[in-house]
């Protein structure tokens, strides 16, 4: 079974909207957790605006599940991943002033620099995925890299979902056929949700984790956290 890493990004982007420590993105972490929900992922960036270095460190003693941090590889965010150990880092490419990840990282262009960052974490028994575009010719880079895993980057499926599915799923199935073939474990993140989840689940092999952060917190506005989550974890069923 696929498993669900819940964003809790936007959790932290609500509370520092007003300040102070409500919500709390701890207790949604515990709360997650307690509903099914099989990892927390956090995106911290430079600026804080919602995850800050301070919840990062808070979090790590009440991930039970799984701990998985992605970002931006700057040597800040380097030593803070060293630091914390999570069970898994995510490699993005998003610039600092970016509102949220918006590309994959070219595996051929930056071949040599994921290489050497890969290198550091894997030295520190943290597991490596490389946020991928779904293109094919991306994966044996990715591979040679020493990356564990690559995450689907499902914006553009997210877009065409509803004109045209099964367009919108084939370069992310061909994609993934090409990193199992390399070896590489498939998660998946961006713009996923109740309504084009399932579908994507069922058609492509290997799925390990998918990472749903906007569109859960989103549901759970109207649908309540725990059956929010749950919502989820039955799209992700197999039976």
């Amino acid at each position: 079974m696929t498993k669900l890493s819940v964003n809790i990004n936007k959790i932290a982007t609500i509370r520092n909207a007003r300040g102070g420590e409500t919500p709390s993105v701890t207790e949604a972490a515990v709360k997650i957790q307690e509903f099914g929900g099989q990892g927390i992922t956090i995106h911290p960036r430079p600026d804080e605006r919602h995850i800050t270095r301070k919840d990062v460190y808070d979090l790590k003693p009440l991930v039970t599940t799984e701990f998985n941090i992605e970002g931006n590889p700057h040597r800040s965010f380097i030593d803070m991943v060293l630091e914390v150990k999570p069970e898994q880092v995510t490699l993005v490419p998003d610039a600092d002033d970016a509102i949220t990840s918006n590309a994959g990282w070219d595996t051929k262009k930056n071949f040599d620099f994921l290489t050497e960052i890969i290198a550091e974490f894997k030295n520190a028994g943290i597991r490596t995925s490389i946020f991928l575009d779904p293109l094919p010719e991306l994966v044996e880079h990715a591979a040679k890299t020493g990356a564990d895993r690559i995450e689907l980057y499902t914006e553009a499926y997210a877009k065409n979902y509803l004109t045209n599915k099964e367009q919108a799923i084939k370069p992310y199935y061909d994609t993934a056929v090409a990193a199992t073939e390399f070896g590489l474990g498939i998660n998946a993140g961006h713009d996923l949700s109740l309504e084009n989840l399932k579908y994507f689940a069922d058609h492509i092999p290997n799925l390990l984790e998918v990472s749903i952060g906007h569109a859960l917190i989103s549901e759970a506005l109207y649908m309540g956290l725990e059956n929010t989550v749950q919502a989820y974890l039955k799209r992700l069923a197999k039976w």
